[in-house]
This record gives C-alpha cells, sequence and structure tokens, in this order.
C-alpha cells in the first residue's frame, strides 16, 4: 500500500487553483488563437484579440483571468493500493480549495441556497467544493480540476428525449440550449455533452467532458464526427465572440457516453453543460 502525506495533497490543490485561475490552459489559447484567425467578422475578431490580451495579462500579473473565480469542481481517481496519511483525501482537498482560494485572492462565490448568505463566514473560503470520487486500480490519486463560473453554469440543460428522436434530437437539442444562452455564458465556448446512463449521470459526464484538451479526438469514431456535426451547427448560429456576432461560438464540442452507450430502454438521456471562453481547469497525479 503506498502512502501519500496529507500536506502534499493540499499543497497540490492549493498550487493548481492558484495557476490555473491566474494562466489559460494551453489548449483553450490556442483554440482562440485559432478563432482569431478564422473568424471574418470584424468586431468579432477584435473581441477575440481583447480575450487573448486579458490571457497574457492575468498570466504576466498573476491575475485572475476573470472576476468570477467559479465554483470549484474536482474529479478525484484514487487507487486501490494508495492512501492518504495524516487526514483524509476528502479533508485535504477542501483545505487545499480553501488555502487556493485565500492565498490565491480570488473571490469567495459560494453562498446558502436560500438566504445567499456567503459560506466563508460557516466554512472557510469558498467551501465546501465539489467533488466526484471514482475507485481505480492502481497505487495512484489522479485530480482533475475546474473552476466553473455562474454565467456558464446558468445556461447549462438536461432533459431526457423520447427514444425516437434519437442522434437528431440530441442535436436539435443542444442547438437550442446554446440558442437560448445567446451571449450569457460569455462565448466562444466549450460545449460539453453527456449522452446515456441516466438523468443524474448524464449531467456528470456532460460537466466531464469539458475536462478534455481542446482539439484531442474523440476515440469513437462515430462520435468524433458527430462532435464535428455538432460544432458546425453550432457556429452557424451567428452568436460570434461575447455575443457580437461572427463564426467562432463553439470552439469545441466534447460527447461522453456511458459504458456500451447504455440507457434504460424507455429513455433518452442528455445533458449540455457549457463553459466560458476562460475555461480554468487543471490535471495532476500524485
Amino acid at each position: 500500500m503506498r502512502t501519500i502525506d496529507y500536506e502534499t495533497v493540499v499543497k497540490s490543490i492549493r498550487d493548481m487553483i492558484i495557476y490555473s485561475t491566474t494562466h489559460l490552459s494551453e489548449d483553450m489559447l490556442k483554440a482562440l488563437e485559432k478563432a482569431y484567425e478564422e473568424e471574418h467578422s470584424e468586431v468579432s475578431k477584435a473581441v477575440l484579440a481583447q480575450l487573448l490580451e486579458n490571457a497574457e495579462i492575468a498570466q504576466k500579473e498573476s491575475k485572475p483571468l476573470c472576476q468570477d473565480t467559479g465554483l470549484a469542481i474536482f474529479f478525484v481517481k484514487v487507487g486501490e493500493d494508495v492512501r492518504v496519511e495524516g487526514g483524509t483525501l476528502k479533508e485535504a482537498i477542501y483545505e487545499g480549495t480553501q488555502k487556493g482560494y485565500k492565498e490565491g485572492y480570488l473571490r469567495a462565490s459560494t453562498c446558502d441556497c436560500f438566504t445567499r448568505a456567503n459560506l466563508k463566514d460557516k466554512l472557510g473560503y469558498n467551501l465546501p467544493p465539489v467533488i466526484y470520487f471514482d475507485i481505480v486500480p492502481g497505487d495512484k490519486i489522479e485530480i482533475e480540476y475546474a473552476a466553473k463560473g455562474g454565467g456558464s453554469e446558468n445556461v447549462s440543460r438536461a432533459t431526457v428525449l423520447a427514444p425516437a428522436q434519437g442522434k437528431e434530437g440530441v442535436k436539435e437539442f443542444i442547438k437550442k440550449v446554446i440558442s437560448d444562452a445567446g451571449p450569457n455564458p460569455c462565448p466562444p465556448l466549450v460545449v460539453g455533452v453527456g449522452i446515456g446512463g441516466s438523468f443524474d449521470l448524464a449531467a456528470v459526464m456532460s460537466k466531464h467532458a469539458l475536462f478534455r484538451d481542446i482539439g484531442t479526438k474523440n476515440p469513437d469514431p462515430e462520435l468524433d464526427q458527430f462532435e464535428q456535426e455538432i460544432k458546425d451547427e453550432l457556429n452557424k448560429l451567428g452568436i460570434g465572440a461575447m455575443g457580437m456576432g461572427g463564426s467562432q461560438t463553439a470552439l469545441a464540442v466534447h460527447i461522453e457516453m456511458y459504458e456500451g452507450r447504455m440507457c434504460h430502454i424507455a429513455s433518452l438521456p442528455v445533458s449540455v453543460n457549457v463553459q466560458c471562453h476562460s475555461s480554468r481547469h487543471a490535471h495532476i497525479t500524485l
């Protein structure tokens, strides 16, 4: 049984939060540069230039890419042959999140659902994070992190289609979600799609789909082609960068389906989770 020190996990979480909040991920940076080259609308082209300049300033001055420093989301794969020594893994992620937001001077965005009182007074700074755990073979811990802003989260949607609606129904639902969202999620976007399983699982898969690097192919050739078809359709909507019109609304569409493409015989669960141009995410292995 391999052991990892509690403080090692805390520091790793703290560092990845601060770094990813101030450094735009390489895949998103390249995608924005490509979008700038391909955009024909002069207005949207100017907006994309501003987004690239913003990323450069944030990195140079170690300042947040956006004032909405997001809700902390973690996907954690825990090897069956590893354990955290000195505390629990969940506690380490909580403490690392607290330190990352506090020491990085990031906005505390969590609040009580009904009173809207900020939770930093009760549970610590910007706690609690949202964590999805999975047990896997091996002696390592893989941690994926994203800061999920409210603007993009608010336009995300899930539904259960009739089985007869099939792939065309899935495509039309995604188009409606993005069309209804308009400029609100701060495009250009990454669009995560979860299909199959159950209603709740489709939503989780659509969020995890956002962690995939932009520009990488879906390992399923059929889904890879489907992603490109949907992306082309979304870019025909004409929303453009920050809703200013143009051809670069979606930088990527990423689809995840449940094992064996499984769902109930009477159902076709679909979820769309939207990520803004400030796609802050990081992946570490301990």
